[in-house]
């Protein structure tokens, strides 16, 4: 593991990391939580991986600009909502950086109380497990409380070279 705290001059630019980046094909989720106001927030994110089975980890990541980065960061219990190639629609709504991605979403508490979008593939309710710095983002990693499967037999939502696809 390197040791060096200097940063290398990488021979790419950030749009090259992004396009070779974008050659990996991902599923689609919308990661939500509630607020202190005892409102909703989410957004759209493709940066969503399976860490362990025991325990159950998942980990995603999260720019260190976003809007919603305190509402994570402080939450005790989030969701993360897998998408079918159906809700297409709703990965574009929360995708929107100031727009409000829940008016007129039906959705229902899980039973830790974070929201549960309809209609999903799957859904995970999580805790924080870690939360650690890294790079422009934040790293969570999620230990999964409770789970479940709705749509499992639908085609998923993917997202390719920055487009949105289906399996």
């Amino acid at each position: 593991m390197p040791t060096s705290t200097h940063r290398l001059r990488a021979d790419f630019s950030e749009r090259e990391l992004r396009d070779a980046l974008g050659e990996f094909a991902t599923g689609v989720t919308v990661i939500a939580t509630r607020t202190p106001d005892g409102g909703c927030t989410g957004f759209t994110a493709n940066s969503f991986n399976s860490v362990s089975l025991d325990p159950p980890l998942v980990v995603w990541s999260l720019n260190r600009r976003a809007s919603q980065l305190p509402a994570f960061e402080r939450t005790a219990c989030y969701s993360i909502n897998v998408l079918t190639h159906a809700q297409q629609a709703l990965a574009e709504r929360f995708a929107e950086p100031r727009g409000n991605g829940f008016a007129g979403v039906a959705f229902r508490p899980g039973p830790g109380g974070a929201p549960l979008l309809d209609d999903c593939s799957a859904w995970f309710e999580c805790r924080h497990h870690s939360v650690t710095p890294a790079g422009d983002h934040v790293l969570f990693i999620g230990e999964v409380l409770h789970l479940g499967r709705t749509h499992a037999g639908d085609a998923m939502l993917t997202f390719h070279r920055g487009r949105f696809g289906s399996t």
